[in-house]
């Protein structure tokens, strides 16, 4: 099979089907998936900052409108919140880098030991993509050549061995992504007038989530009003209800 064939023919179809197996196009795709899933958490590490805050200030500013009580809680609420998202994040993601360092070992010794085998199991994987048998050979024979474990890594197993995934990097965006979304009830809530904190907040929580569920939906390419409704509603919701708590353990005094 020529040179040519291997690039633009049915093996350049293979490498379009399996990002990371050394072909530049499918690397940056990988590339920018990883990216939008990156800008997906981020939007919704920032939308549970806006949504637990805003409770908590305004179940608190229904019992109290004192300011610095209102700050106090709103601060501990912001550091609570990003510190339990931040270490939750760590928490997961350590477990799924262990998870892929396992398996990359893993199939770095099935490559070492039962090197035909492992060609035959790519084969076989690349048929199941739809490529002819000669043809599915072929590629596994070019990628094992080239690269055996990151074709096995990518094919097989779904995993980039140069871009495993860092836990202190997801720690710190969803603790940045919570803080974010967590300041804006916290200065709503305590910069303007008392008359004017509530609606203030209300308003600039709920136009807040109508944005990150458009944001969300968006990037998911499903309908955004719905996502919009959605998303307002639960912080209407759980604005609501800790309110009414506020009110009710206010009035008796607690």
């Amino acid at each position: 099979m020529s040179d040519e064939a291997s690039e633009n023919g049915p093996e350049g179809e293979a490498h379009d089907d399996h990002p990371g197996v050394d072909h530049p196009g499918e690397e940056h795709g990988a590339s920018l998936g990883k990216r939008l899933n990156w800008l997906r958490a981020g939007v919704l590490g920032a939308n549970d900052g806006v949504v637990s805050t805003a409770g908590l200030v305004v179940g608190v500013a229904g019992a109290t409108g004192n300011r610095g009580t209102l700050l106090t809680a709103g601060i501990a609420g912001l550091l609570a919140g990003s510190m339990s998202m931040a270490a939750g994040e760590y928490v997961s993601v350590s477990t799924q880098r262990d998870t892929e360092r396992a398996a990359l070992a893993l199939e770095r010794r099935e490559l070492r030991e039962q090197p035909e085998e492992e060609l035959e199991e790519l084969t076989e994987l690349l048929q199941e993509r739809g490529l002819d048998r000669s043809v599915a050979l072929e590629a596994a024979r070019q990628f094992t050549e080239r690269d055996a474990l990151r074709a096995h890594a990518s094919v097989e197993l779904g995993i980039d061995p140069d871009a495993l995934t860092n836990p202190w990097h997801a720690a710190f965006a969803s603790f940045l992504a919570f803080t974010v979304g967590a300041l804006l009830p916290l200065a709503a809530i305590v910069l303007p007038p008392p008359a004017w904190r509530l609606p203030v907040t209300v308003v600039s929580v709920l136009v807040t989530l109508a944005l990150t569920g458009w944001t969300s939906a968006r990037m998911g390419a499903a309908p955004a009003r719905a996502a919009i409704v959605r998303n307002a509603a639960g912080g209407a919701l759980a604005m609501a209800l800790t309110y009414a708590t506020g009110s009710l353990l206010g009035a008796a005094g607690v």
